[in-house]
């Protein structure tokens, strides 16, 4: 567990495909930012996040340094998944393990017997905030859909790994509330990063980093007219995610739908 410190990550620049320096100085990545990546397919968006993840020391193909609390991290911390103060989740996070959610849960908890049962609940619980579908402790890992798998290891991330950083490689076609995951890692003062191309994850986060020809070009704090796109955007997110669920739950939709504009925590 990395128990209840905080770190600060310090991403600097590298390389273009073309030779030259990416658009910016430093990016510094505290604790409760909300980040995203955005760009054109092959523009570079993973390389960036699995600069982060791996800790990288001008030793990818990008040329990026990663600093941690303004120092080059420590060896152990590089080569040590344990230690890694950083969660990567892509779309094709699969667990493969033939165990129950229970004891998958427990062999990552480091903690008391005592205190285990309670923690195993807590994290079921709150996987099953972010997913329409309900996980149950008796459920075997293999057979969770990719919406179940990636909504439990954000829990598990949040409360067992208790890791200060995750970095979202789009979730977003995995049936994931958005929102809730969202306002749960803020909750935790977690740093997220998202790679993707749903408008809304874009326009929420915090700032979003454009990506093209492999490089950073720039860095892009959301205001002004934005926050107003939010609000139509959030609404539309939440009666799709609401309509998904009916549909879902083989209800029929007979009744008239309640405007898009008028739902989301945005309106």
């Amino acid at each position: 567990m990395h128990s209840d410190q905080t770190y600060e990550i310090t991403v600097l620049p590298g390389t273009t495909r073309d030779g030259k320096k990416e658009g910016f100085d430093r990016i510094v990545i505290r604790p409760g930012d909300t980040i995203s990546i955005v760009g054109p397919t092959g523009s570079g968006k993973s390389a960036f996040i699995n600069d982060i993840e791996v800790l990288a020391q001008d030793d990818t193909i990008t040329g990026r340094s990663i600093l941690v609390d303004g120092s080059e991290p420590p060896e152990e911390m590089v080569r040590d998944p344990a230690k890694k103060p950083i969660a990567l989740l892509t779309q094709n996070t699969r667990v493969i393990a033939d165990l129950t959610v229970a004891r998958f849960l427990a062999l990552h908890i480091r903690a008391r017997d005592s205190e285990a049962q309670q923690l195993v609940s807590r994290t079921v619980n709150l996987a099953n905030e972010f997913t329409g579908e309900k996980i149950t402790e008796q459920m075997r890992m293999s057979a969770l859909s990719g919406g179940q798998t990636r909504s439990l290891l954000i829990a598990d991330a949040i409360l067992i790994g208790q890791t200060p950083i995750l970095l979202l490689d789009e979730i977003e076609n995995a049936g994931i509330n958005k929102e809730r995951v969202i306002t749960c890692l803020r909750r935790y003062q977690k740093a997220v990063i998202f790679v993707t191309h749903d408008p809304y994850l874009a326009l929420i986060t915090d700032r979003r980093i454009i990506m093209r020809n492999g490089a950073v070009s720039a860095v892009l704090e959301p205001r002004g007219h934005e926050q107003e796109i939010l609000r139509t955007v959030s609404g539309m997110d939440l009666f799709l995610w609401d309509l998904r669920e009916k549909i879902r739950q083989g209800d029929l939709i007979s009744e008239p739908q309640e405007s898009p504009k008028k739902t989301g925590v945005y309106a």
